[in-house]
């Protein structure tokens, strides 16, 4: 596969993250775009084939980091933080229980 095919499929996989990680909140929806489209071109006329691939990770790395570990959350008043996790966070719902677990 081709250096620019590479770094246009991190750059797509990037944008599609943000919409599904920043649904609804189109203040963090921007800031992700205009972050995202910055470095990219920022980078644009980079030529070594060792640095664009460094960036390639990078760029998966973020991509993956975002998916993985960040939650949206929103401030309904003082004291309360309604959070709005994805369904592709929600693997395993093990219920609290302030008692230890014994070996059966």
């Amino acid at each position: 596969m081709g250096t620019r095919l590479k770094v246009l499929r991190a750059f797509k996989a990037l944008h599609r993250t943000r919409m599904d990680v920043f649904k609804e909140d189109d203040r963090a929806l921007t800031a992700a775009r205009f972050k995202i489209n910055e470095e990219y071109r920022k980078n644009k006329e980079e030529t070594s084939e060792e640095n664009i691939n460094k960036m390639i990770k990078m760029s998966s790395d973020v991509e993956s980091i975002l998916r993985l570990n960040v939650i949206q959350a929103e401030h309904l008043s003082q004291e309360t933080i309604q959070l709005r996790p994805r369904k592709s966070l929600l693997l395993e719902n093990v219920p609290y229980c302030d008692q230890p677990r014994t070996k059966s």
